[in-house]
């Protein structure tokens, strides 16, 4: 038996519970062998792209007509782009660990991607919740978005074979699609990212050691190859306060050039073309009667910023050809020592995020982390818990309850339902805490308010997460629409404006919420139907038509114009 395999089987028993009651709602499995497998899928999906739970489940699309695609996540738009991932899972009860991904398995993910991302082809027979995210991608495709495409092949055995790999070359898809292998062994790796990293940096040259303020700084040049075998040996343990999703080389501007550098015969140039990476640690020593080429010896050691840099200079020094001619391309190096001792936990811990959220805000990345001890998360946490619910501001391995709230969906409730701007809510999640933070928590936002927003928003959110019989096809495309009018509604049926919300009348407006919040949903959905009607007339729309609609502005004005009751 592999023990790596035996760690991810009793983690499927924990997530099968978890899960279950959504498998059976949402996606009718019931069998104990397909609930096993869907396990699987959300436990790879949840880990390489570090997703909450509800994110997490909401990909998954295991079942009838799923064009063998188990799970589908679509990134927002960035310059010009889009990223898709698509996961292809296979899951046996053996743990022996010795059966290669099927070659049948592979070239169902290059039919898949032949078809969907096609719009001129015809697609049937797809269940709704893939079809809702493949006409989602269509509709980006046809507005003029490039989608860069991440195959995922995972299973709890062996990488594909010689044939299959054939399978894929002869496809000639390009740089734009990526192909990714994921097993027990990549999983647990990921999931051990906690322990603590001892490392010994070979650096190159001389370098700038000072202590500052309690602190200690070290600035010197480190070899791409010594990079690349740091990785190696410690993967994702280092990319603990950074972000654990790799971008990937295709489709990614900054990291195809780091590639190409190094891959040209400008290679020794590297380091002044690169801004370098960051790392903190414990502490670091080194022998200071040397005048250089030390050998530092660093206690717990995170990368915080470069992790990109890191991960694009493993990968592309697979290549052992590659990995001797890099060996005179250098990167700087910047080492932070913080303080660590009792009297000094919370202001180094401060330090920590200060440091991570400046070197890296300027970045496309989920920014919650790097806003959880601010001010208004913290004294939103205290609100809510007196209010009985559960704000989580940091992100937690554990299952969310009803009474949870996590700081990503407090984020896109409040953005749709109280700032009105339902469109920002669900397709600009990545400013949530970058841009449009100030504007979503405000200094006058309380818990009540917050509490809500997300309870407006999870109406809204189930009913296109199981959408009844009769419903219209935009109600999978327009939750943050729908929990916006409810939130209009609520706010005139109790005959008061946003700011007069709190505490005080807390129970009052959970009540109306428990018995008129059906009614406040149905009557939204019509709403965005009249809304709808008004800009296009009678005029049947596509699900490509109607997934663009919902990301523009313009339906907001026309909602706007809808007399209230």
């Amino acid at each position: 038996m592999n023990i790596s395999a035996a760690i991810i089987d009793q983690r499927l028993a924990a997530i099968i519970d978890t899960i279950k009651q959504q498998a059976h709602e949402e996606l009718g499995i019931h069998e104990p062998g397909r609930l096993k497998s869907l396990a699987f899928v959300y436990l790879c999906v949840k880990t390489v792209l570090d997703l909450g739970d509800d994110q997490t489940f909401e990909c998954l699309t295991e079942g009838g007509g799923d064009f063998g695609v188990d799970a589908m996540h679509i990134s927002e738009d960035y310059d010009g782009e889009f990223t898709v991932s698509l996961f292809q899972a296979k899951y046996k009860n053996n743990l022996e660990g010795t059966s290669n991904f099927p070659q049948d398995g592979i070239e169902g993910l290059i039919n898949a991607i032949q078809y969907l991302f096609n719009p001129a082809a015809r697609l049937e027979h797809l269940n709704p919740r893939l079809l809702a995210k493949v006409e989602e991608a269509r509709s980006l495709i046809r507005d003029g978005y490039i989608p860069q495409v991440r195959a995922l092949a995972c299973n709890n055995g062996l990488r594909w074979n010689p044939s299959a790999q054939e399978a894929i070359d002869r496809t000639q898809f390009g740089d734009q699609v990526t192909w990714d292998y994921v097993n027990h062994d990549s999983l647990v790796k990921i999931l051990q990212s906690s322990k603590r990293v001892q490392e010994t940096l070979r650096l190159k040259g001389k370098a700038i050691v000072e202590d500052m303020n309690f602190s200690r700084v070290l600035v010197g040049r480190i070899s791409v190859t010594e990079i690349a075998g740091l990785i190696d040996r410690q993967g994702d343990r280092l990319l603990e306060r950074n972000i654990r999703r790799y971008l990937g080389l295709q489709g990614n501007r900054v990291n195809e050039n780091i590639r190409n550098t190094l891959t040209s015969g400008e290679r020794d140039r590297f380091y002044f073309y690169n801004n370098g990476i960051t790392l903190i640690c414990d502490s670091f020593s080194y022998n200071a009667l040397q005048e250089s080429d030390y050998q530092v010896r660093v206690e717990n050691l995170q990368i915080i910023n470069g992790g990109q840099t890191c991960m694009t200079i493993f990968k592309t020094l697979q290549n052992p050809d590659l990995f001797a001619a890099t060996a005179q391309a250098y990167v700087l190096l910047r080492l932070y020592q913080l303080p660590r001792n009792p009297d000094q936990d919370h202001d180094g811990y401060d330090i920590v995020q200060k440091i991570t959220y400046a070197t890296n805000s300027q970045n496309p990345v989920d920014l919650k982390d790097l806003r959880a001890n601010d001010p208004r998360q913290l004294r939103l946490e205290m609100d809510i818990q007196q209010l009985g619910f559960n704000y989580r501001r940091k992100r937690s391995d554990g299952s969310t309850r009803s009474t949870d709230i996590t700081s990503g969906v407090a984020a896109e409730a409040i953005l749709a339902v109280w700032r009105q701007k339902p469109h920002q809510a669900k397709f600009f999640s990545r400013e949530h805490f970058g841009k449009l933070y100030d504007s979503i928590f405000t200094d006058q936002l309380n818990g009540s308010q917050a509490i809500v927003a997300v309870q407006l928003y999870r109406l809204a959110e189930n009913r296109r997460k199981r959408p009844e019989p009769n419903d219209p096809d935009f109600v999978r495309y327009g939750s943050c629409f729908m929990a916006m009018q409810m939130g209009r509604r609520l706010l005139a049926d109790l005959a008061m404006n946003l700011e007069a919300i709190s505490h005080q009348n807390f129970q009052q407006i959970q009540q109306a919420i428990e018995q008129k919040g059906e009614q406040y949903l149905s009557a939204s959905i019509e709403d965005i139907a009249q809304a709808l009607q008004h800009l296009y007339g009678q005029q049947r729309l596509s699900l490509q038509q109607l997934a663009a609609t919902f990301r523009r502005g313009d339906l907001i004005q026309t909602l706007q114009e809808i007399e209230q009751p």
